[in-house]
Order: C-alpha cells, then sequence, then structure tokens
C-alpha cells in the first residue's frame, strides 16, 4: 500500500533497518534515550500519565485520504493508495483534572531561536479558540541540538504570531522562550513531565 504525505512524497517505511541496540544505563536520565524523537517522548510520557490515572491525553490520529481501493472480492477491500493530509488543529488533546487539555509540540535545529513557520495559520486559529473557551492550551518546544525542552503558553504564542504578522521578526528568540516559557527537565519516568508545569501555573495540585 502507498502512502503519501502532503507534499507528495511517498511513505515508504525501510524494511531493513535493524532495530536499535539497547542504550547502556546513564547516569544523567536526560541522556538516556537520546535520539528519540519528541513524538515518542511525548507519546510515552502520556502512556504513564493515562497508566497511572493521572490523566487521559492521547495524540490525534492523522487523518488519511483514500484515493485508491483494490476490492479483489466482495468481502474484502484493500487501500492501494491513500495520502497523509494536513491535521486541522492540534497534536494532543485529552482532560486533566476536569480540565480541558490541547497542545501542538515542535521541534527546532536552531539553537538561538524557534521559526514560527513551524506553526500553521490554522492551527494558531484552533488554539485561540481553545483559550477563549477556557480550554488549558499551549505548545512544547524543543531545541534538539541542546536537547531542551520548554512549554509555552498559547497566550505568549498569539502574541510573537502577533508581533510577525506586524512585520516583526518571524521566529521567537531563545531569550524568549526562557523568559516567558517553563523548561521541563528530560527525566525517564516520565519524560516529559509537563503535567507538574500545569499544576504549577493553574494551581490543580
Amino acid at each position: 500500500m502507498i502512502f503519501n504525505y502532503p507534499n507528495g512524497k511517498k511513505y515508504t517505511p525501510n524494511a531493513n533497518k535493524e532495530p536499535a541496540k539497547k542504550a547502556s544505563v546513564q547516569k544523567n536520565a536526560a541522556y538516556s534515550n537520546r535520539g528519540m524523537t519528541l513524538e515518542e517522548d511525548l507519546n510515552e510520557t502520556n502512556s504513564y500519565y493515562v497508566d497511572r490515572g493521572i490523566a487521559v491525553i492521547h495524540k490525534k490520529p492523522t487523518p488519511v485520504q483514500i484515493v485508491n481501493v483494490d476490492y479483489p472480492r466482495r468481502s474484502a477491500a484493500v487501500i492501494k493508495e491513500a495520502y497523509f493530509k494536513q491535521a486541522s488543529t492540534t497534536d494532543y488533546n485529552g482532560v486533566y483534572k476536569g480540565r480541558y487539555i490541547d497542545f501542538e509540540a515542535k521541534e527546532t535545529k536552531f539553537s538561538t531561536s524557534f521559526p514560527l513557520k513551524n506553526f500553521h495559520e490554522h492551527q494558531i486559529v484552533h488554539m485561540k479558540a481553545v483559550l477563549e473557551q477556557g480550554g488549558i492550551c499551549f505548545v512544547i518546544l524543543r531545541f534538539s541540538s541542546e536537547e531542551e525542552i520548554y512549554m509555552l503558553e498559547v497566550s505568549h504564542l498569539l502574541s510573537f504570531w502577533e508581533r510577525m504578522q506586524n512585520g516583526g521578526r518571524k521566529s521567537i528568540t531563545k531569550e524568549e522562550v526562557i523568559e516567558f516559557g517553563h523548561q521541563i527537565p528530560l527525566g525517564l519516568h516520565p519524560r516529559i513531565d509537563y503535567i507538574k508545569v500545569i499544576d504549577y501555573l493553574y494551581k490543580l495540585s
């Protein structure tokens, strides 16, 4: 079956890729799973929350548009070609202590700024709407070169987005992320404990 990303490129899993060797235990937990993507770390974190009854937060599935289906027989259908459609909202949502949680996760290789082009207009509109309805909405930003992760409340992101719309800089400086965001140290279990930041900001603990 062929899958195509929104940019037209085909998705072809590497069948010959060997499984990664088990990493040796490090004293510093932040380095124990280097190489994992932000999505993998967040999925592991959310599984930890669900398993322990802390919160129910999941990654939204990427919508797929089916364009070619083969019917070898009446009782079966085989998808021959499909496209990954661009998500219309954010990556993650769920509930924690009766509050609706909604957030987007992005990462960059830049070390001094976070490009706003990583966000889409429809995502900004969605997050603004969540904020207006009283939901807890934020973005998790990862600077991959330094292995640093920050939570930035959407109210601040909207300010930076508006600055860009008015002709200002097209990125958030690292200094601004540090000033307005909240750094989340990498751990083992959970990997990215963003619930602690939510407890601190919204006095939910």
